[in-house]
C-alpha cells in the first residue's frame, strides 16, 4: 500500500504535514509529498487533506509522490 499526492489537486495548505505523527508528508516547491520510506500508512494526511488531494494507491504509480 502506498499513499499517492495528487499535485494538482494540492493548495500547500500543509494540513497533511501538520498531522503526520512522523514527518512523512512534507511540502516541496508549494506542493506535498509523502516519503514512502518514513510513512506508516495511518491515513491522517488522507483524513485532514481539504482538498482530496492524498489518496491510497494500491500499485507503484506515484510519480508525483518522487
Amino acid at each position: 500500500m502506498l499513499i499517492k499526492v495528487n499535485r494538482q489537486l494540492c493548495c500547500g495548505c500543509e494540513e497533511c504535514v501538520a498531522v503526520c505523527p512522523i514527518g512523512a508528508a512534507t511540502l516541496r516547491e508549494g506542493r506535498a509529498q509523502v516519503d514512502m520510506r518514513q510513512c506508516v500508512c495511518c491515513g491522517a494526511c488522507i483524513r485532514e487533506c481539504p482538498m482530496e488531494a492524498i489518496a491510497i494507491a494500491e500499485t507503484d504509480d506515484t510519480e508525483d509522490n518522487e
